[in-house]
């Protein structure tokens, strides 16, 4: 399991869609449900996130080849409280801070990305 009582921050890179395809869907595809659907995928060097309409699954690659891998599944029901900051003139980031009951706070800082509010529209479909 990523260790996420240390607060980090995932510097998250949104990937392209093809991408998603032919990297991703091999190892995440399996553990989706009938009629999940994914959001987004954003890396964080060799990590990624994948948002879908009914969680976050959390990829920590591990070892040498990245053969090994770790999925944490933190499903929006568990969200107590989040907040979004968008990106501005001269800070390009936009964030997105999600409080987890049972984990805590998780902060996740986007990247040439300026709109999180697809996935924070998405969060309060199921938290609210």
């Amino acid at each position: 399991m990523i260790d996420f009582n240390n607060k980090k921050i995932f510097k998250l890179t949104k990937m392209q869609e093809k991408k998603i395809d032919s990297s991703i869907m091999p190892s995440i595809g399996p553990l989706l449900l009938d009629d999940e659907k994914i959001i987004n995928v954003y890396t964080a060097l060799r990590d990624y996130m994948v948002f879908t309409d009914k969680r976050i699954i959390a990829v920590n690659v591990q070892g040498l080849t990245g053969s090994k891998k770790d999925f944490s599944s933190m499903p929006y029901s568990k969200i107590q409280v989040f907040s979004i900051e968008t990106s501005g003139t001269f800070d390009l980031d936009s964030e997105l801070e999600l409080n987890f009951s049972g984990i805590g706070t998780i902060k996740f800082e986007f990247s040439k990305d300026k709109d999180v509010t697809e996935i924070a529209k998405t969060i309060a479909k199921y938290v609210l």
